[in-house]
């Protein structure tokens, strides 16, 4: 019999295994998927296909929540400047902000919410009815078929997807700003084409987003394969897909930015 003290420890080290075993199993997952991907440009139409299902069907949700965001940072950006009397640069912090952070970080969450799961529970399905195996047993790589289309469109999808949300949210900003708080409209567009930099903001913000996007779908095709082949298994896999990917997102945007900026 295990000495208590032993059990316990064992007990705390479980969670701790655990991570490193499926660090290992998501790292095999990205070589083999790595390694496949020649197979899916040449098929260039897979690819095209999950563009469409990740990145354009999530074109509206990505729009309308950039609007809002854009709507809220210039209301609370006016009413924090007119506090030091420099409402006229509302237009940088509203750009600076999307650009920088909320951008990147707001889309990747929506889009594990919208696409990520749904990449999650196609796999999920397609493991529980057997079609995975079946392609196995026809001698078809599900890796190369289903896998490798699904990582590229998403990783193709997210940094796209960004550029909306930004434009969505910097046309919101203008929204309150100039038209219902009647700042000049010179002075908006001016002050943030002084303030915006193309390397140091635009490029380092689509940099962000494509490594979350690398992260999201990565995730999402990997909590697919290892979901339990019932209903609540596939539901428990999305889940996880969106807590995860969100989790993940929050700490490579607190790591990206302590390099970049």
């Amino acid at each position: 019999m295990n000495h208590p003290i032993i059990s316990k420890i064992a007990q705390l080290g479980h969670p701790f295994v655990g991570f490193i075993l499926h660090l290992g199993s998501i790292s095999k997952l990205l070589f083999d998927i790595i390694l496949n991907s020649p197979y899916s440009l040449k098929r260039i139409y897979l690819v095209i296909k999950e563009i469409h299902f990740s990145g354009v069907k999530s074109i509206v949700i990505i729009s309308v929540s950039g609007w809002f965001v854009g709507m809220v940072l210039g209301l609370q950006g006016y009413n924090t400047l007119a506090r030091f009397g420099s409402v006229s640069m509302l237009g940088s912090v509203v750009a600076l902000s999307l650009l920088r952070e909320l951008g990147p970080v707001l889309t990747a969450i929506l889009f594990a919410s919208r696409a990520g799961t749904g990449i999650t529970a196609e796999i999920g399905l397609m493991k529980a009815t057997e079609q995975i195996d079946a392609m196995s047993v026809m001698a078809v790589n599900p890796i190369k078929r289903i896998v490798a289309p699904k990582f590229i469109g998403s990783i193709l999808s997210v940094p796209l997807l960004t550029a909306i949300f930004n434009t969505s949210g910097i046309l919101g900003g203008y929204f309150v700003g100039v038209i219902l708080l009647h700042l000049d409209s010179g002075t908006f567009w001016s002050q943030m084409r002084d303030s915006v930099t193309l390397h140091g903001d635009i490029i380092n913000g689509l940099i962000k987003s494509f490594v979350f996007g690398l992260a999201v779908s990565l995730i999402a095709v990997y909590q697919g394969f290892i979901a339990k082949p019932t209903a609540e298994g596939v539901s428990m896999a999305t889940t996880r897909t969106v807590v995860i990917s969100a989790l993940t997102v929050l700490a490579l945007d607190y790591a990206l930015t302590s390099l970049m900026f």
